[in-house]
């Protein structure tokens, strides 16, 4: 494939890391964004190609419009846009707070579409591009204690939809992938406030989360970059939210 300039948001752990590490080994430039400095130049070190470190919020919009605009300045328009940082608060609906419910939307549905709308106008005048939203399988199925999580990756889903379906003419595909629990910081993270919350043992809980999943076993990042790699390559699959979570929910 052409080598193409990348942005991955929420690059510097987890999936976000590893789809980095996956563009760059197929011959791609790749800007990594998220907040924390220090953990995107780990993972920028570890690339195989030209890479950029863009600290920054993707809840700011004028921070994300500076992300572009120096990928631009650098190596031209973003052509591969992978939309990965997300975040979950968990608790059940009553207990959950106005700020919240708009911090979880914003996060994992406004900043999406505002950085789809950044890259979209370049990626049109090329007649090419590839957005691929990560989303879960809570965009497909509700999940008891994740309301606005849970809302938030149904709307990105409906988000993508109607981009892939505006965009079906162009040379832009519009997917999300969305997996299951995946063996992350963020997982982990889920576990120690479940534990923290109910008293139950962090082993406990973990094993609860990989038998959810039919495999008897958490997904790993490279299983979730797997069909990212796919999504970038096709220029035939569009619109489409992709489930990775070893068959819990089949559609």
């Amino acid at each position: 494939m052409t080598p193409r300039n990348c942005l991955v948001t929420g690059a510097s752990r987890g999936i976000g890391s590893v789809i980095a590490g996956r563009l760059s080994a197929a011959g791609h430039r790749v800007a990594l964004t998220a907040r924390g400095a220090d953990q995107l130049a780990e993972v920028a070190a570890k690339l195989s190609g030209p890479s950029l470190c863009l600290p920054a919020d993707v809840t700011d919009p004028a921070a994300v419009d500076n992300v572009f605009s120096t990928v631009e300045d650098a190596w031209g328009p973003v052509e591969v846009l992978v939309l990965n940082a997300g975040a979950a608060v968990a608790k059940p609906m009553a207990k959950l707070t106005d700020d919240e419910w708009y911090g979880q939307l914003e996060l994992n549905l406004t900043a999406p579409f505002r950085a789809m709308r950044r890259a979209i106008p370049a990626m049109t005048r090329s007649n090419w591009g590839r957005i691929v939203v990560i989303a879960s399988i809570a965009g497909k199925i509700g999940e008891p204690n994740l309301s606005a999580y849970t809302a938030s990756k149904h709307g990105v889903i409906g988000l993508m939809r109607a981009a892939a379906a505006e965009l079906a003419k162009t040379g832009v595909t519009v997917n999300a992938v969305c997996p299951g629990y995946v063996d992350t910081p963020m997982t982990d993270g889920w576990v120690g406030k479940i534990a923290a919350r109910t008293g139950k043992d962090r082993a406990e809980i973990r094993t609860a989360l990989e038998h959810k999943q039919p495999i008897r076993r958490l997904i790993t990042a490279d299983e979730v970059a797997d069909v990212v790699d796919l999504c970038v390559a096709s220029a035939a699959i569009t619109g489409q939210a992709i489930t990775v979570d070893g068959g819990a929910v089949q559609s």
